[in-house]
């Protein structure tokens, strides 16, 4: 018999530019009401608003959140319904020169948190950030 997976849903939201705010504040109550705390909290709420900000800067306004915990670690998925992520972005490990207008954010978030999982096309993208709750 398999153990059983412990799931929590922490947050469901969509935004668009007028919620940022509201929902980075969200996103960090959720978190620290999951365990997250210090640089950590800092961390994961900095990544999520650096996703959340290019849903609404580059892929069309408007996106979706939902953020749970599953055995511990913290998960928060960020969707939208843009044009996707362009190829030369993609890969996030190199820093954008510092000429660049854009294209921090993605790379930004790929060093704050635990892991980052990106599915884009031209239907939209979507990414997930996971990190430890604890700590």
């Amino acid at each position: 018999m398999a153990d059983a997976v412990q799931t929590t849903a922490l947050l469901v939201e969509d935004f668009d530019a007028e919620q940022i705010t509201a929902v980075r504040h969200a996103v960090s109550r959720g978190a620290a009401g999951a365990g997250m705390h210090g640089r950590r909290l800092e961390d994961f709420v900095l990544a999520v608003n650096e996703i959340v900000t290019n849903a609404v800067r580059h892929a069309g306004g408007r996106g979706s959140l939902r953020m749970w915990i599953v055995d511990g670690v913290l998960v928060c998925e960020v969707t939208d319904k843009g044009g996707g992520i362009p190829a030369e972005r993609i890969n996030g490990q190199d820093l954008p020169p510092s000429h660049a207008v854009s294209g921090r954010g993605l790379w930004l978030a790929r060093h704050l948190v635990d892991e980052v999982e990106l599915r884009t096309s031209a239907g939209g993208t979507i990414v997930v950030l996971r990190s430890a709750a604890g700590g």
